[in-house]
């Protein structure tokens, strides 16, 4: 899945990538993103031996994804794992979006008493 902003970006042919590299085609910190590994096990970069990160082409292109979702689309951390979640499990959009709705009801709710 790519979305329309993550296509855009070139990602250098390179077996792997350092976090300093990843950071500068991500445009984010790097410290966002080890908190971003924290948050979703997916991203799991090689560590040398010194322990030093090692990111793979789907390392960064998951990490992009990311990064639409909480900074385009204004996910929340656990929405994006959720929906990340549903699209790697394969649910059809119609169960997300039955999902969603069942969730803005509750918000309305919560904010209505």
């Amino acid at each position: 899945m790519q979305d329309d902003s993550t296509s855009e970006i070139k990602i250098p042919d390179k077996l792997y990538l350092k976090i300093g590299e990843v950071s500068e085609i991500a445009g984010v910190p790097s410290s966002v993103i080890r908190f971003w590994e924290t948050e979703f096990p997916r991203i799991n970069p090689k560590r040398t031996s010194s322990g030093q990160r090692h990111y793979r082409k789907n390392d960064v292109e998951l990490i992009l994804r990311i990064k639409h979702l909480l900074y385009d689309k204004k996910f929340t951390i656990q929405g994006a794992r959720q929906y990340l979640g549903s699209v790697k499990s394969g649910n059809k959009s119609s169960d997300i979006i039955e999902e969603l709705r069942r969730e803005l009801i509750n918000i309305r709710n919560i904010l209505t008493e």
